[in-house]
This record gives C-alpha cells, sequence and structure tokens, in this order.
C-alpha cells in the first residue's frame, strides 16, 4: 500500500528560525542588493543622487518613536563628524568614512525588537581594551545621551 507523502518542511516561526533569516532580515538584505545594483548601474556621467537627501527620505518613513530618535542620530552625527557622509546602508541609516560605514541605525519597528540600536562597524576606532560595545540600545536620548553619541562618533571617525 502506497503511503501518502507529507512535507517535512515547517511553517511559520519555526521555518524563519531554520531559514535562517527573518522576514526583515530578508527585506534589509534585499535592500542592500538594491542600493549596490544602483551604484554600479549609474554611469561616469550620470547624475547622482544626494545621499542626505535618501537618508532623510528614509527617515522621513520611520513610525514616529524610530524617527524622532533617527533624526536626532543624524543632526548629532553630522555635528560631531561632518566629514562622515550619510548613506544607506541594508535599508538603514549610515554614516561613512572613505566607503566604510563606522556607524549605523536600525529601526526597532523594522526589526520588530523592542529598542532601537546605534551601531559601530569595525572600521571605527572604538577599540578599548579587549572588550567594548558596538552597538546601544535607544529608547529615547536624554542630554547625556547626545553627549556621549557625539564623543562615540568623533572617536570613531579618528
Amino acid at each position: 500500500m502506497k503511503g501518502t507523502q507529507t512535507s517535512t518542511r515547517n511553517t511559520g516561526a519555526a521555518e524563519e528560525q531554520a531559514d535562517g533569516f527573518t522576514d526583515a532580515e530578508r527585506d534589509a538584505i534585499k535592500q542592500r542588493a538594491q542600493e549596490l545594483r544602483a551604484t554600479g548601474r549609474r554611469g561616469p556621467r550620470a547624475a547622482k543622487p544626494d545621499p542626505e537627501v535618501e537618508v532623510l527620505a528614509k527617515i522621513a518613513e520611520m513610525e514616529d518613536a524610530d524617527r524622532v530618535l533617527a533624526e536626532r542620530l543624524h543632526a548629532i552625527i553630522r555635528a560631531a563628524a561632518p566629514d562622515l557622509l550619510p548613506k544607506l546602508w541594508y535599508g538603514m541609516p549610515a554614516y561613512a568614512k572613505a566607503g566604510k560605514v563606522l556607524c549605523f541605525f536600525q529601526s526597532a519597528q523594522k526589526f520588530k525588537t523592542r529598542y532601537a540600536t546605534l551601531g559601530f562597524s569595525d572600521p571605527a576606532n572604538l577599540d578599548e581594551g579587549t572588550m567594548w560595545p558596538t552597538s546601544y540600545a535607544l529608547t529615547e536620548l536624554t542630554p547625556a545621551d547626545e553627549t556621549l553619541i557625539a564623543e562615540l562618533v568623533e572617536r570613531a571617525a579618528g
């Protein structure tokens, strides 16, 4: 007697975990691929879009809590390290020096987490001893937080 075959594939949250990436992570990867394709398509004479305008437009799309944080971070980072260039990185605001991302913002809403984050990548000059933070959880920004962020960004930009 022939038995019926059933799928061994899980569904729902278990499937997301088995695949290795959440829907939000897959979306971020797709956005990064689009960013890279858009950069590659432009010829040497093509008008290049203003990356700051693109970053501000992405920030404007965010929900209120994330938007307020991202707008304030953008202002702090631009004031603390004016030589860092804003750009989109995995669909989120980031700030680069010599083409390498030093710091970036991750929206809580996009990644369905309880807090947004300010992260620093390894080219950032934040090494301190044998262990140091590379990401900071953000729920709001106090004046003391803003001062610390400005100091971190200045150090990261070196």
